[in-house]
């Protein structure tokens, strides 16, 4: 190893994939920045509706949760052909292979921007850096060229880029751990489950157990299977509801 490798930074680099489960690399798979940004933004919202109706003679209405949107990362990235941050030998070796300002913005435009035939839509992403990893897909790119060479051609550029969340349905639904009795649950019939004590703990009642062996047409409720799935459906009438305890 060269003592200049030895020092090397670790450079911010981009995945592009075919899929939301980020599996399938798409070609070319990943591009390295030049230079990496000197900072990122991170961006978190929540989305809320307020009451359609405020009681008389109070300070404020309560906010209903709608959902809490994508987060978001922006930043700059910085493009130079002058070879400011090269060795000479490698500047020139960089001249001789074609590498420009504009093509290295062709490259992120293929990576992140432009549609991918084999899907029909802009690529999925991964953004590293060091530890740093975030699935996301291109939100916005805008290009600003600051300098030019004798020909007009661009020899430095700053792209600024932001960058929207993207996760599978799957890892969505891990991370909200949604557990109330209003959602439709799967649960795996485990040594000793009875459907009236899965109920109990899904519904906080055992008595829609008739209802759930009908949904999954058991003829038998009292003798399930280790390994069985089992689906519970959303409590679907108030008397459903009432079996809960509720009030």
């Amino acid at each position: 190893m060269s003592l200049r490798s030895l020092f090397k930074m670790e450079k911010m680099r981009i995945e592009a994939y075919k899929d939301v489960a980020r599996t399938k690399p798409a070609s070319p798979p990943r591009l390295e920045v030049m230079f990496n940004p000197t900072s990122y933004k991170r961006k978190h919202s929540v989305s809320y509706a307020p009451a359609k109706r405020q009681a008389i003679n109070t300070p404020g209405r309560p906010m209903l949760y709608n959902y809490t949107p994508p987060g978001e990362v922006s930043f700059t990235l910085v493009l130079d052909g002058t070879g400011v941050s090269q060795f000479g030998l490698e500047h020139i070796a960089d001249v001789l292979a074609g590498k420009t300002v504009k093509k290295a913005i062709e490259a992120f435009e293929t990576i992140c921007l432009k549609m991918d035939g084999a899907i029909h839509e802009p690529r999925f992403l991964v953004v590293k850096w060091g530890s740093y990893s975030f699935a996301c897909r291109l939100q916005s790119l805008e290009i600003n060229h600051t300098l030019f060479d004798a020909a007009g051609e661009p020899l430095r550029a700053e792209l600024a880029v932001a960058f929207v969340e993207d996760k599978s349905p799957a890892k969505i639904m891990r991370e909200a751990g949604k557990s109330s009795p209003d959602l439709s649950h799967v649960r795996v019939v485990r040594a000793g489950d009875t459907l009236p004590l899965m109920c109990q703990d899904i519904y906080g009642s055992a008595a829609p157990y008739l209802q759930v062996a009908a949904d999954n047409g058991l003829d038998d409720f009292r003798h399930l299977q280790p390994g069985q799935r089992i689906v519970f459906a959303p409590l679907r009438t108030p008397e459903d509801a009432g079996a809960r305890g509720a009030p």
